[in-house]
């Protein structure tokens, strides 16, 4: 069996991984930097629409890429903001932890996979909004970090956070995944 015909590991890095990681990071950091809208009531809690590109980079390009772009994309659209990229280390740490999640999700969603392009993106809707609720479970380090209580860290960190991205992952991520999977074909990826 040649190199070619072996299947591609989900953790490998090579230069296709480096490529979409750095451009997953750069896009999703950039836009989140430049479009997010505050949430009231919120502990610096942000709607932002970019966030779909987290679980849909982690979807479609694998485990390593939606951790780069979760993780670093996270940090520069915090220095676009004005935060400083590693104020709020441990959300980037969420973010990075949302997509990984979401690259692991064509393992665990094996039959969602196969067919036809709906039942894919069905599966990058599914697979990311998983990914949201367990990943942003770090946010509770606010605890530590912050000497906030449960609660609070529950009621104005998780909760919204959550919400404004499961909704933004639900909505965008099946239109990513439809737009990309036609270029992928043509690609022959």
């Amino acid at each position: 069996m040649t190199s070619m015909s072996m299947p591609r590991s989900m953790w490998t890095v090579d230069s296709r991984t480096i490529v979409y990681a750095a451009i997953g990071a750069a896009l999703y950091g950039v836009l989140v930097g430049l479009f997010k809208i505050p949430v009231p009531g919120t502990t610096a809690v942000d709607a932002r629409p970019a966030f779909a590109l987290v679980p849909f980079f982690g979807f479609a390009f694998g485990p390593v890429v939606g951790l780069f772009t979760g993780l670093v994309g996270n940090m520069i659209g915090d220095q676009i903001s004005g935060w400083g990229a590693l104020t709020s280390y441990n959300w980037s740490i969420a973010n990075g932890v949302v997509g990984l999640l979401a690259g692991l999700a064509p393992a665990y969603l094996g039959s969602m996979m196969s067919g036809s392009l709906g039942r894919r993106a069905a599966a990058g809707a599914v697979g990311g909004a998983i990914a949201v609720v367990i990943g942003f479970l770090v946010v509770f380090s606010d605890m530590i970090k912050d000497q906030m209580d449960f609660n609070a860290v529950l009621t104005t960190e998780y909760i919204p956070v959550v919400i404004g991205d499961l909704i933004v992952t639900i909505i965008l991520v099946p239109v990513l995944v439809y737009a990309w999977e036609p270029v992928k074909e043509r690609l022959g990826r």
